[in-house]
């Protein structure tokens, strides 16, 4: 696995929006505390975009500008804005030479699950699962879950931690961790950037499903033996999840405690990975231990 270089003071980190369209000013806060942190600030043409419509610019537009991030020398590290939908629209016309002989940090989640998966197992290059522009804002900025991407980029070991879930099941192990957002993950079977997850320790997380859908997504994962050989499952927020007029039967968690309940390896509900506030920076391809006790969930980055 290609670690990228953590952070000095004085970096560039680039700032693109490679899929949905955010207004700028709603980055404002993310560039004044990423300045704060020691970092110089780049932005992409996708930040100002003029469209009018989902994305924040054309296919094209949008993969030279994601482009021109990731061939740059000088930035060091590329914070995607916002997810939505659109980089599986142009994943597979990136060119990744000049990554895999200069990586660099790739900060995003939800839709920028398709590049950290992409990333993973084509070209063994890790990147950051963690929170983006728009998380920065009400005064989040302060939060432990934005600091943690400081704290990451800075190369800290992370250790986290999360209450206990009457559906744990426990134990310890290590392994390398992937995953993100559970849709995108079903998205990308088939594909050149479908997931692999034998002996891994698998995070997932999602926003505004219906329940019968998580369902379909955890049966596909099944039967496409996503879920076989894990070294360990973590599940994080399931954030505004709804129901159909005529009721599914069960909970977000219910759900995925069903098709996972009868595999042997340690599983973690509720760890703080979200759509929500509660969104720590994960390292996709690094190892991790994950211990499951009776009390208490913890994920520490292996030194």
């Amino acid at each position: 696995m290609k670690i990228p270089p953590y952070l000095q003071k004085g970096d560039t980190i680039g700032i693109v929006a490679p899929a949905g369209f955010m207004p700028i000013e709603n980055m404002q806060t993310c560039i004044e505390t990423l300045d704060a942190w020691g970092y110089t600030v780049e932005m992409g043409s996708t930040t100002h975009s003029e469209s009018q419509n989902y994305f924040s610019g054309t296919d094209e537009e949008r993969l030279d500008d994601l482009q021109r991030m990731m061939d740059d020398k000088n930035i060091k590290a590329i914070l995607c804005a916002r997810g939505g939908y659109g980089i599986s629209r142009i994943i597979d016309k990136l060119n990744f030479k000049q990554l895999e002989k200069h990586p660099k940090w790739i900060i995003g989640f939800s839709d920028i699950t398709v590049l950290h998966s992409h990333l993973n197992c084509n070209y063994r290059i890790a990147s950051l699962h963690a929170p983006m522009a728009a998380a920065f804002n009400d005064g989040e900025f302060n939060s432990p879950y934005i600091q943690s991407i400081k704290k990451a980029l800075e190369g800290e070991r992370a250790q986290y931690q999360c209450s206990r879930h009457h559906f744990n099941r426990e134990g310890s192990v290590k392994g390398e961790l992937v995953g993100g957002n559970l849709c995108l993950l079903a998205h990308l079977i088939g594909t050149d950037s479908d997931i692999k997850t034998k002996n891994k320790i698998l995070f997932l997380e999602d926003v505004g499903e219906y329940l019968y859908n998580v369902d379909r997504l955890m049966v596909q994962l099944k039967r496409a033996g996503k879920l076989d050989k894990l070294a360990g499952l973590i599940v994080g927020g399931f954030t505004d999840s709804k129901d159909t007029e005529r009721p599914f039967g069960k909970a977000v968690y219910e759900i995925i405690y069903e098709q996972v309940k009868d595999y042997g390896y340690p599983v973690c509900f509720g760890f703080p990975v979200s759509h929500g506030k509660e969104n720590y920076a994960l390292k996709v391809g690094v190892k991790y231990n994950l211990a499951v006790e009776q009390n208490v969930v913890t994920l520490q980055e292996e030194a």
